[in-house]
């Protein structure tokens, strides 16, 4: 879906875009290939099951970036406990010693960041910085005063 889309239901037209962050239960470098790639296809399920568009998902080694847009009758609260029970439920179906890796327990820490992104702006930095997650950083040198 584009930026400036704007989405129509039967009762309402909307345009939420969710920027969403949590990290991964004590902020583990849990992450890897095989885990992102079950993420994003859990994701696929999650989008057309419940009806929450997910538009870039990015991953650290850490924590995980999602860019989505859902109805207005869905809380980013909702958004955040589906995406987290069921890829954790997938994640640890089909890698089983990652619950050894985390003492049996849960695979996301409790809590999230979340704020609306909006088409005036800040979207397309929100979208760069979300797709350079895990990604090498540009090697920075300090300036100097002489």
């Amino acid at each position: 879906m584009a930026i400036d889309e704007v989405q129509k239901g039967s009762h309402c037209a909307w345009q939420i875009h969710y920027h969403i962050v949590f990290p991964v239960k004590y902020r583990k470098a849990l992450l890897s290939e095989e885990v992102v790639g079950i993420i994003v296809a859990t994701a696929q399920g999650i989008a057309e099951r419940y009806d929450i568009e997910m538009e870039r998902i990015g991953c650290d080694k850490d924590h995980i970036h999602l860019l989505c847009t859902a109805h207005p009758k869905i809380a980013p609260g909702q958004v955040v406990r589906v995406f987290k029970s069921i890829t954790a439920r997938e994640i640890f179906r089909r890698v089983p010693e990652m619950k050894r890796e985390l003492w049996g327990g849960e695979f996301w820490t409790d809590g999230y960041y979340v704020a609306t992104v909006g088409e005036r702006g800040d979207w397309q930095v929100v979208e760069e910085y979300v797709k350079s997650q895990g990604k090498p950083k540009a090697e920075l040198r300090q300036l100097s005063l002489l």
